[in-house]
């Protein structure tokens, strides 16, 4: 196994994580940091780590890709996820499932109680419509960045490219469904300090982006900042609230154990 997915210690540790997510257990804590608005960064974190995503303030959106670091063909596949759950959105119980039917990781706990699969990516040529040009050159930090681009920028560290980019899954954000199959993007779900937790059943490589959620109807681009903190929670246990939220989850999460047994 890469050295790298078997953390012996915290790193890269600070105060952050008191004010994010201070309800933690300090020797738990692997890292915290805060993704600002429209940023992007991704990690390569092992089985059993928990992430504590935050709202730092009203209307965040946090996009959200997931491989299996060990095989990087096999990755998240929202089709299949809503498919098996018979749903249209996560909340807590969920699985974010492989297309190679293994649970990637699992939503433990949420303040929300919907979170958006099928949005997809604010892309540049959506972005400079509507919210005009704002480059590197002139701006500097202040560019506007899209979630497309940016979560691009980061699977590329991993070798993987603009083939291997799927839907996401856009945490704080809710869109539903109407009888005509039309969307309705929520632009006021999301409040400062609400939280998700995101265990991470098998080994993966990470990719977030903090853009503005492509529906989002705000004029202004000012996409909210979302802080997280890293700690071990360990992997499922048999008692677990997920693996008996239903009977295709618990498959699911059979599927990733079988795949650690040594």
């Amino acid at each position: 196994m890469n050295p790298l997915l078997t953390p012996t210690a915290a790193v890269d540790i600070d105060t952050r994580w008191q004010q994010i997510a201070p309800d933690l257990p300090a020797e738990k804590v692997l890292f915290s940091d805060v993704i600002p608005g429209g940023c992007h960064w991704s990690w390569m974190l092992p089985r059993g780590t928990t992430l504590r995503l935050v709202a730092q303030d009203a209307g965040a959106n946090l996009s959200v890709v997931l491989y299996n670091a060990r095989q990087k063909l096999e990755r998240y596949n929202m089709p299949d996820s809503l498919k098996a759950q018979h749903t249209a959105h996560y909340s807590r119980g969920h699985v974010l499932m492989s297309d190679m039917g293994c649970a990637m990781a699992s939503i433990t706990a949420d303040s929300l109680g919907w979170h958006d699969p099928l949005g997809l990516l604010l892309d540049a040529p959506r972005m400079r419509a509507k919210y005009g040009e704002h480059g590197y050159q002139q701006y500097r930090n202040g560019m506007y960045r899209s979630g497309r681009d940016g979560l691009l920028i980061e699977i590329g560290k991993y070798g993987l490219t603009r083939r291997d980019l799927v839907a996401p899954a856009n945490f704080f954000s809710k869109v539903s469904v109407d009888a005509e199959g039309r969307f309705a993007f929520h632009p006021h779900h999301a409040r400062a300090g609400d939280h998700v937790d995101l265990r991470l059943d098998m080994d993966v490589i990470v990719a977030v982006s903090a853009a503005p959620h492509p529906l989002d109807p705000r004029q202004d681009y000012a996409p909210a900042a979302v802080g997280l903190t890293a700690w071990r929670s360990g992997p499922a246990r048999q008692d677990d609230f997920c693996r008996s939220f239903r009977p295709e989850c618990a498959r699911a999460l059979h599927n990733t154990d079988m795949q650690y047994l040594a």
